[in-house]
């Protein structure tokens, strides 16, 4: 674990309270706002700490994230505010890596953390989207799963359930990300047994390895849900075997910006 997350979490553990939120995007991916309009909200917010956690590249669909090309300018400009804005807050430079990303080494190590998360799950040399509309999941699982749902979610699951290993990441982002669209329309049941032991599986490879999952609210904010990740059900399995989670915004705009509990 990168020594910025450290602090944060020992901080966290001392007071009982989070005073800091590490995802949130900005015009350098797919957010509204600059990195400083965001830092700006998060100091009217009473936040301790504010942490900008840009998209890293996925090659096989550019439309959101950032090229490599722009890292450079992307460090500059959120290193620059730390300095900046010193006396105000603590700013925090990060990357939200996908599984599938590509993201130069000196990068990885110049972030002061990073949040590992699965957007896509691959499947005879496709990466199927999780996170754009539920069509698309629901056509992916007649085309490449035979329209079998749940075996395309458990296809999700072991990637997820892979995703420290892969990318040591500082924070596991919005574990159930495949439930996205199931409020507006219920194309499988979380409560459906091969869904629970696909989940807890993925939970119960990942819960050794000491790294906060997160509770995220980005899909309320953009109104998909009226609940964060991860439901209920798994948020609770996840706790009483050890886990444990941190409050993340998810934030692409500045309004949606977490405030200090």
């Amino acid at each position: 674990m990168r020594n910025e997350m450290r602090k944060l979490l020992d901080r966290l553990e001392e007071s009982g309270k989070q005073d800091f939120d590490l995802h949130m995007h900005t015009t350098f991916c797919d957010g509204k706002n600059t990195p400083e309009e965001m830092v700006l909200s998060a100091i009217e917010k009473g936040l301790h700490t504010v942490g900008i956690s840009g998209h890293a590249l996925t090659f096989f669909d550019k439309g959101y994230c950032m090229s490599n090309e722009k890292l450079s300018g992307y460090f500059s400009q959120v290193e620059g505010l730390k300095e900046k804005y010193a006396d105000k807050i603590k700013v925090l430079c990060g990357l939200e890596v996908d599984y599938y990303s590509s993201v130069p080494e000196e990068y990885l190590k110049r972030a002061d953390y990073i949040i590992g998360s699965v957007h896509y799950i691959y499947k005879d040399g496709e990466y199927v989207t999780v996170d754009k509309t539920a069509d698309i999941l629901k056509e992916a699982a007649e085309r490449l799963w035979n329209g079998d749902v749940y075996a395309m979610i458990d296809d999700y699951y072991k990637t997820v359930a892979d995703v420290v290993r892969k990318l040591d990441p500082d924070v596991i982002g919005h574990i159930d990300l495949i439930t996205k669209f199931i409020e507006i329309d219920e194309f499988f049941d979380t409560s459906d047994p091969r869904y629970m032991e696909s989940s807890r599986s993925a939970a119960k490879a990942l819960i050794p390895f000491g790294i906060p999952f997160e509770i995220n609210y980005g899909a309320i904010t953009r109104g998909y849900r009226t609940l964060p990740y991860p439901e209920k059900t798994l948020l609770d399995f996840i706790s009483e075997n050890g886990g444990y989670f941190i409050r993340s915004s998810d934030a692409h705009s500045k309004e949606n910006i977490l405030t200090a509990e």
